[in-house]
Order: C-alpha cells, then sequence, then structure tokens
C-alpha cells in the first residue's frame, strides 16, 4: 500500500488525479457528477426454479428481485402463517405449491435453490438441510445467529458443492464495487480510519411490523416457529416482530452492522477485526424488547496485504432524532475520503504541501525578531516560496440510474454461480467473518469488556 498514491496519480487518467486543484472555486466547480453504470451480467439463461422459506418482508422483496433475472421461476413457498401462503397465491399464482414444512418444499426435485429469509435462528438447519438435500441456497444475513454455527455450513457447502451465497447485497453494490476500485488505486492514500453508520427514526424501523387480526394459534404453527428457543405460549408479537427479541435474531447489530462490514470487507479486502469493544442498550424502544435499539462499537483492524491497520467505529441508532434516518460508511485516508451512501458515493481528495509553512497558529510568533528575520531566511532557502497547508481536489459524486436495485445484482451473481460457477464473493466464510464480528458486538455489550476475534479461524480468541 506504501505506493498505492502514487500509482493512482500516475495511472488514472480522467479521474481525480486529473482534476485541477483549486480550493478557491465555488462548490458547484468543485464538485463532478457522474451516474454509475451496473455491469452485473446474466451468465446464462438455463432454466431455474427456486423455492421461497419465509415469506415475510424480505422474503417477498428477495422473491421479485430473484424473478427479475432471466430463467428463474418460481416453484414453492413455505411460511407458518396461512396468510403469507394465501398472499403467495395471490401475488404469484393461484397454482403454486405451498407448505408450512420446509422439508416439504425441500424434497420437491423441481425446486434448484431456496431463498432461506427466517428469523436467524433457522438460519444454520436450513441452510445445511437444503444444500445436504441437493439444493443451492441464498441465506439472508446474518448467516448464523450464533458464532459457532458458521463452521458447520461452511463444512457443508464444502462437502456438497452447492452454490451458497448471503443475503447481504452489499457485495454487489454498483457504489461498494467503483468505491472498491478507486480504494485500490489508491486515490485516498494510506486508509487510517473507517466510520460506518446506520441511523433509523420510525417504528417500521424498529421492526414495529403490522401483526394481522387473525394471527393466533390456529393459522400460525408457532411451535415450528420457537424451534430450539424456549418454549413459550403463544405471541403474536414475537412472531411477527422476531428482530426485538435475543432468542431468535441478532438485534441491531447481525440485522444492521453486518451490512456495513460486508460493505467495508468488500471494499478493502479485510476479513475481520483483532479487537471488538461494543456498548449497547435498550435506549427508546421500551416495549418489551430485549434486542438493543442502539449499539457503538470499536474495532481494530490489523495491517493486511490489501490494506494498512486502521480503526472502525461502528454506529446503529434505532431512535435518531435528527429525522433523516440514514446509512453510510466512511473510508478516511492520508490523501482524502470515500464516503458512501446506499448506492451512492463522493469522493474527495486533498494534496498535501511539502512545506510545513509557518506563522499564524505556530510557534514562530513566540521567536526573537533576529529568530524570526534568521528563520526565515532559512525556510525560503530551504522551501523557496512554497507554502504550507493542503489544497483540495475536486470532489467526484457517483449516483446510481433511477430504478437501480443492488437486491437484482446480488440475484445476478448467485445464479451465475449456479449456472457457470461464477465466484461467489459473499459465500460462507465471506458470511461467517461478517456475522461473527457483528454477533460480538452484542457479546461484547452484555460481557462489558472488549473481546479479541481471530480473523483467520473466525471465532472469539
Amino acid at each position: 500500500m506504501g505506493n498505492s498514491r502514487r500509482k493512482f496519480l500516475k495511472n488514472v487518467s480522467g479521474s481525480v488525479a486529473a482534476l485541477s486543484l483549486a480550493t478557491n472555486a465555488s462548490a458547484e466547480e468543485q464538485t463532478v457528477k457522474r451516474t454509475l453504470l451496473p455491469t452485473a451480467k446474466v451468465a446464462a439463461v438455463d432454466k431455474i426454479r427456486i423455492g421461497l422459506i419465509g415469506s415475510g418482508i424480505i422474503g417477498l422483496i428477495d422473491t421479485d428481485a430473484a424473478l427479475k433475472v432471466d430463467g428463474v421461476e418460481l416453484g414453492a413457498v413455505c411460511d407458518l402463517y396461512d396468510g403469507r401462503l394465501v398472499r403467495a397465491k395471490e401475488k404469484w399464482s393461484k397454482d403454486l405449491f405451498v407448505t408450512k414444512d420446509y422439508r416439504e418444499l425441500l424434497a420437491r426435485k423441481d425446486i434448484d435453490a431456496v431463498l432461506i429469509c427466517t428469523p436467524d435462528h433457522w438460519h444454520q438447519k436450513m441452510a445445511i438441510d437444503a444444500m445436504n438435500a441437493g439444493k443451492h441456497v441464498y441465506c439472508e444475513k446474518p448467516m448464523v445467529k450464533r458464532i459457532e454455527e458458521g463452521q458447520a455450513i461452511i463444512d457443508t457447502q464444502k462437502k456438497t458443492g452447492k452454490v451458497l451465497q448471503v443475503g447481504s447485497q452489499r457485495a454487489s453494490s454498483i457504489a461498494i464495487l467503483e468505491a472498491k476500485k478507486y480504494f485500490e488505486q489508491g486515490a485516498i492514500g494510506e486508509l487510517t480510519y473507517v466510520e460506518a453508520y446506520c441511523d433509523r427514526t420510525d417504528a417500521k424501523g424498529a421492526w414495529q411490523y403490522s401483526i394481522p387480526t387473525d394471527a393466533s394459534p390456529q393459522t400460525i404453527d408457532f411451535e415450528a416457529f420457537l424451534g430450539n428457543a424456549p418454549k413459550i405460549p403463544f405471541s403474536a408479537e414475537r412472531f411477527f416482530r422476531w428482530r426485538n427479541y435475543k432468542e431468535y435474531g441478532t438485534g441491531s447489530a447481525g440485522d444492521l452492522i453486518v451490512h456495513l462490514l460486508t460493505g467495508l470487507h468488500t471494499i478493502t479486502g479485510a476479513i475481520g477485526p483483532t479487537k471488538i469493544m461494543a456498548l449497547g442498550e435498550v435506549n427508546y424502544w421500551k416495549d418489551g424488547r430485549d434486542a438493543y435499539d442502539l449499539v457503538n462499537s470499536f474495532m481494530t483492524y490489523p495491517e493486511a496485504k490489501t490494506h494498512p491497520s486502521f480503526q472502525l467505529y461502528t454506529r446503529v441508532n434505532l431512535a435518531s432524532g435528527e429525522g433523516k434516518g440514514g446509512f453510510g460508511i466512511k473510508l478516511i485516508g492520508t490523501d482524502g475520503a470515500i464516503d458512501i451512501g446506499w448506492n451512492d458515493f463522493k469522493l474527495k481528495t486533498l494534496k498535501r504541501s511539502v512545506a510545513p509553512g509557518f506563522g499564524g497558529y505556530d510557534s514562530f510568533d513566540s521567536f526573537s525578531a533576529q529568530q524570526k528575520e534568521e528563520f526565515t531566511k532559512w525556510y525560503k532557502e530551504k522551501y523557496g516560496d512554497a507554502k504550507g497547508g493542503f489544497e483540495m481536489g475536486k470532489t467526484i459524486e457517483f449516483t446510481p440510474p433511477k430504478g437501480y436495485d443492488d437486491r437484482v445484482d446480488h440475484m445476478i451473481s448467485f445464479f451465475n454461480g449456479i449456472r457457470n460457477g461464477a465466484p461467489i464473493l459473499e459465500d460462507a466464510t465471506f458470511g461467517l467473518r461478517t456475522a461473527g464480528p457483528s454477533i460480538a458486538c452484542n457479546i461484547s455489550s452484555a460481557q462489558n469488556k472488549a473481546l479479541n476475534w481471530d480473523a483467520v479461524k473466525m471465532k472469539l480468541s
């Protein structure tokens, strides 16, 4: 990484390196706007029939994205609530096969791949069962509920040879992939610090989802929902708002920090931190939940071939009073910053003077008159007329085309992997390396101490 900045300035034409440095220009003159162009292409159109397991919010969204890929058909839907099975037939086909038992879906020979969009505590078992049944797997993030569950998924994927892709679409976002190019070219110099956040304001952003009026033990297989979680009486709130409870989900850390780490790891090639310290609490939504609605974490990443050592700060706040919510990853280097939104980003660069400058907020004013004269003479002999400080380069703003959906690009990656063996970036190993540190934030918060993470072995050390 040492000469990455020089390489960037030498090799990249028509970009930041070629833009003039002009600190006195207007803000408009200092900004260049560019539209990102999607590059994901469907490798083939061989028919692939998918089955959906978990037809809730993300299940519907993921399936709609999958069906936008040429050659993909929906063959079956599984959910534990009668109303969702009715809705599946209304939405996709009255002849659609539906079931409350995912094993019936896996037994169907006409299903090639499954989308697992269930509560987190079901991810591992369903993913392993699906691969062992000969199905490819798209598993929503986080890949596992507990860190120790991850290795079994990795082992099963290797044993069966089936494609497994984790469903954090940040790995396929055109903004993330374009930002990766600039990072690798050294546009921001040496990476020193990353800050990443996901803020929400309203009730739905804090998982206060609608509960149907017919929710009851007669319409919901609640015992199947519980699975290996503690047995309790029927609760519609726990079924439809499961993210609020530690028995079934991983809270804001597993739901949202994992998105932040997915983007960061994709851009930098990082495999994980070595130390994690987090603070979490139920700060605002005191509605009976035990999953944190506010988490702040600090992580340290060691030097690797693709990046220097750097520090990471993350925040998830489900009750932000700013009223705007938002998502962002900002990589701050020695020579600039990459500021990423959801599918957009800004690139800012600066150039420091080789001369330190003198005067102003400086010890120069404390010198005697004679010393000031001698120092000024020495400075001119050493630096000539060069002034200190820095100059800002033009900002480049990258925005996606209208209607762009990174989920579709992520689905294209998944189906290309099935069709022709195209590489899967967010495979089971990648999935554990983002889920593990995210889940560790909950553990660190509960234990009120820093944790050591082994990114190679993918476990707490």
